[in-house]
């Protein structure tokens, strides 16, 4: 990581740059920790962005919502799933469900 990135560099994040970044950081004590302890990590940061969204400033809700995906991004590191990938083979031609861009489904049905 060159000194820029570790001092909070701007430079905006792809979906695989925040995978390997967060692998880069924390991969050994997330690997030691398993899946279902990360899980478990990850259940409560989802408290907290449902505490942050109830009550909590835009800043708390902004830091939350980046601990859940950090945190998302560490299970999929632990598990060996390439989000990015993951993400184009589900959502990359469009809804799931109906196959769109612009989602038609009903709204009472999950895409």
């Amino acid at each position: 990581m060159s000194d820029s990135a570790s001092q909070g560099d701007c430079t905006p994040l792809s979906i695989a740059g925040l995978q390997q970044l967060i692998r880069r950081m924390y991969h050994e004590k997330d690997a030691a920790r398993g899946i279902e302890g990360t899980f478990m990590w990850f259940t409560e940061e989802v408290g907290e962005l449902a505490s942050a969204l109830r009550g909590g400033s835009k800043e708390e809700q902004a830091l939350e919502f980046a601990d859940v995906i950090a945190w998302l991004v560490t299970m999929a590191n632990v598990a060996e799933i390439d989000l990015e990938a993951a993400l184009m083979r589900k959502y990359g031609g469009g809804c799931p469900g109906c196959g769109r861009l612009d989602c038609v489904c009903p709204d009472a049905e999950k895409p």
